[in-house]
């Protein structure tokens, strides 16, 4: 290490992370069966809310839904979903189930192309001319290093042009495999 180098200073914070954030707790005096975390205590105003405007529908089951929320807050007080906090679980599925079907591209919805109309075209070559005709010399270089040799037979194909050619290339082709070479 050199001199001048300053000595690599790291910091940890691990006294907060080790104590999750409660309410109820306040020096030594604290809440009674608490403290209680974010999840109980919002389970607790939003349940005891709803089973009290909701007491004429419930209260034929007797104290089975008083129970049931009791347990409930009683069961968050160490809350994970597959290793998740329930707070960022639901909220998860929230934005699974608002993204848009194909993703985002940088923040927007990624969306399919829209339908265009395609354009397309074709060339039909004369190929009745004579192979000795004057050519491009795009083509006549493509042609200088290509060798067709001489058509073997009059057919359909009048001896001198391209398409006479080509058939006697595709003939001398399958010759030569069937001669083994």
């Amino acid at each position: 290490m050199s001199a001048a180098a300053a000595p690599r200073t790291a910091r940890f914070y691990t006294a907060a992370r080790r104590h999750p954030w409660v309410m109820g707790k306040l020096a030594d005096w604290r809440l009674p069966l608490g403290p209680y975390n974010a999840a109980q205590i919002a389970l607790a105003t939003v349940g005891g809310f709803l089973l009290v405007k909701t007491i004429s529908v419930w209260s034929v089951l007797g104290p089975i839904p008083v129970a049931a929320w009791l347990v409930g807050i009683w069961l968050l007080r160490r809350p994970k979903i597959g290793g998740r906090h329930p707070v960022s679980a639901a909220m998860g599925m929230v934005a699974l189930a608002v993204q848009p079907a194909g993703g985002r591209i940088g923040q927007r919805a990624a969306r399919d192309p829209r339908a265009r109309r395609l354009g397309g075209g074709f060339t039909l070559e004369d190929l009745t001319a004579d192979i000795s005709a004057p050519m491009p010399p795009q083509q006549a270089a493509r042609r200088s290093r290509t060798q067709f040799p001489a058509p073997a037979a009059a057919g359909p194909a009048a001896k001198g042009t391209r398409a006479a050619a080509l058939l006697a290339q595709a003939q001398l082709r399958a010759r030569n495999q069937k001669g083994g070479r």
